[in-house]
């Protein structure tokens, strides 16, 4: 299993349309809106780093209002 933290800069406005989606897709695990750089973190779980890849094209950057993501994957 692979885990991975997915930094969402986001229009204004757009956020919380954007968690209320993710919080229903299959693989990912949490996510929340953030102040700082960020406008909102998404934990994505899924069985490699192609599934991770697809499940952030799919859910992330098929949203209006996303800017530019950033995916960090965890090691070890």
């Amino acid at each position: 299993m692979v885990r991975a933290y997915v930094l969402i800069e986001m229009m204004a406005g757009h956020a919380r349309r954007l968690v209320d989606s993710l919080n229903s897709h299959e693989g990912v695990a949490d996510v929340a809106r953030v102040t700082g750089p960020y406008d909102v973190i998404a934990v994505v779980e899924a069985k490699d780093v192609n599934a991770v890849s697809e499940i952030v094209s799919s859910a992330v950057h098929s949203q209006e209002g996303v800017v530019r993501t950033t995916t960090c994957v965890t090691l070890g």
